[in-house]
């Protein structure tokens, strides 16, 4: 650790520190245009050079390390910021409550299909999927899936028939 390492060391920290940070503050201020971002960022990256004082003193340009730290830590403030904005509005986006379950005679009826057609029917009318993306989930053709949907539609039509016809007749 650099604070420290002596009153030599500590008193040039503090010299350059005085001399330095007010212009790189303004610097970083100017180029984000938020006098506060700027200063907190600064701080920071004085705060960093400080930790690393003997390494960041041997260099050919501590202030320009420091500068380029302070404007890192400013894009990371805006990448996290502008994060926690896109999560907030989905957190705030309006609650969709889920669809209703559909009659227990229609999950009966279609517990009766194959299982390729239980899939498309699945994909078409609760995943509310189109024949191209039903096809390319399934890895069939659209022809495919528009005939398999429609014998489950014509078998589901009978079954269900049956169903309330059965009820209507008790």
């Amino acid at each position: 650790m650099a604070w420290g390492d002596g009153p030599a060391s500590d008193l040039e920290f503090s010299t350059w520190y005085a001399r330095e940070f007010p212009r790189v503050r303004s610097t970083v201020a100017f180029v984000v245009g938020d006098a506060g971002l700027g200063e907190e960022a600064t701080a920071e990256a004085f705060a960093k050079a400080l930790l690393h004082w003997s390494k960041v003193r041997a260099m050919h340009d501590p202030t320009a390390w420091v500068r380029t730290v302070a404007l890192n830590e400013v894009r990371s403030r805006l990448r996290r910021l502008r994060l926690e904005r896109r999560y907030r509005a989905r957190l705030t986006e309006e609650y969709q409550p889920p669809p209703p379950e559909p009659h227990p005679a229609l999950w009966a009826a279609v517990a009766h299909l194959a299982p390729r057609a239980r899939e498309a029917v699945a994909l078409r009318y609760v995943a509310d999927l189109s024949e191209p993306e039903i096809a390319q989930a399934m890895g069939i053709t659209r022809g495919a899936v528009a005939a398999t949907l429609s014998r489950a539609r014509q078998q589901l039509a009978v079954l269900l028939a049956d169903h309330y016809d059965n009820r209507r007749a008790q």
